[in-house]
């Protein structure tokens, strides 16, 4: 395993910029998530490690190495890739091994470390099959065992589990996080799904059009979003967002969102008259209780969806789109007027021009 440093990173496309001078230190060992939307350059950073996408400025070290110019054979990565790309006239055996024939590994030396990665994977039933003969989880499997045996220093993963289905990515996830921990092989990990960047991953890094917006704990970077843009694209349903005025009243202060006033947490650091964003996550919004009349948000509810776990509700909070996630499952009907309230303490405030957290 090593360390992976990555110092003002450009890519360019002719005269169009797409990475934008990104900085990234990821430790030895560490399992690191790289988020964001399509198209933010997610996976173009990741083929910039591999070698497979030329670079345009700055640096990539591996161990104190700068690999700009060495070729992706020669970096002691692996990477395991969204469509598997596993050679349909090769077995098992021979696929997982085809890069030690690469290297000129001698064949009494291949089998040993293909026998040991089938095992670690649980594919030695199936090292005489062809791809075509497996399920879309073993040849994930089967792609995972070909990087493996290589024994790299570093693991990169563009997106491994999209074209499998919703149990199968739950299973996969678990057992490439506890695959990885048993390796302790660094690894950087590609991916759309918030629910796998969460439970997978050391770190996080949030990605938008290049540039990096966060990076820390996946519980550090929902509970504590850097700016807006982190705050709503992180959690699904994502956070309510208002635009509102900090209005001060000696040490206490409220956020006037339209006709309501949403007191804030004390010690604020706002000034009155700043224009805001207010954002609350849909789990920490509830039904008011009457000690709750001076912070009471009226909401409107035009849809009702029981998913099982728990009960989403859509509508408006002055004249916003918002949404509300109840663990429980209260009596609510579509088109009734509920009254919301939140706790202080879980409200996120950001400064309306920079994005930037206030609070």
């Amino acid at each position: 395993m090593a360390a992976v440093d990555i110092k003002d990173l450009r890519k360019n496309y002719g005269k169009i910029e797409v990475i934008h001078g990104v900085d990234l230190a990821i430790a030895e060992g560490e399992f690191v998530s790289l988020i964001g939307a399509s198209g933010c350059g997610k996976s173009t950073l990741l083929r910039m490690i591999a070698g497979l996408e030329p670079i345009t400025g700055g640096r990539i070290s591996l161990d104190g190495r700068v690999i700009n110019d060495v070729a992706p054979k020669d970096r002691d990565i692996a990477m395991v890739f969204q469509n598997y790309a596993l050679y349909p006239h090769l077995t098992v055996a021979e696929n997982m091994g085809f890069s030690l024939r690469l290297r000129n590994v001698k064949k009494a030396d291949i089998a040993p470390a293909v026998r040991q990665a089938a095992e670690l994977l649980g594919l030695e039933p199936y090292l005489d099959r062809y791809p075509k003969e497996l399920s879309g989880g073993q040849r994930q499997r089967v792609a995972m065992g070909r990087a493996i045996v290589r024994k790299p220093q570093v693991f990169l993963f563009d997106e491994p589990l999209s074209n499998l289905d919703a149990k199968l990515r739950v299973q996969m996830r678990s057992e490439i996080r506890g695959l990885q921990k048993r390796l302790g092989t660094t690894s950087i990990y590609v991916t759309h799904d918030q629910i796998e960047a969460m439970t997978m991953s050391d770190k996080i890094v949030v990605l938008n059009a290049g540039r990096i917006e966060q990076v820390g704990a996946p519980l550090e970077v929902y509970d504590r979003p850097a700016n807006v843009f982190v705050a709503s694209f992180i959690g699904s349903p994502s956070m309510n967002l208002f635009d509102g005025t900090i209005e001060r009243s000696g040490a206490d202060a409220v956020v006037r969102v339209g006709s309501l006033a949403v007191p804030l947490a004390p010690g604020s650091a706002a000034e009155d008259g700043t224009e805001v964003v207010l954002g609350i996550r849909p789990e920490h919004l509830r039904l008011a209780a009457e000690a709750d009349a001076g912070a009471v948000l009226p909401m409107r509810v035009d849809l009702v969806e029981p998913t099982g776990a728990e009960l989403q509700l859509s509508g408006e909070i002055a004249s916003v789109p918002a949404t509300v996630a109840f663990h429980g499952r209260p009596d609510v009907q579509e088109g009734e007027v509920i009254r919301l309230a939140a706790d202080a303490a879980s409200l996120h405030l950001f400064d309306k021009a920079s994005g930037r957290r206030l609070n």
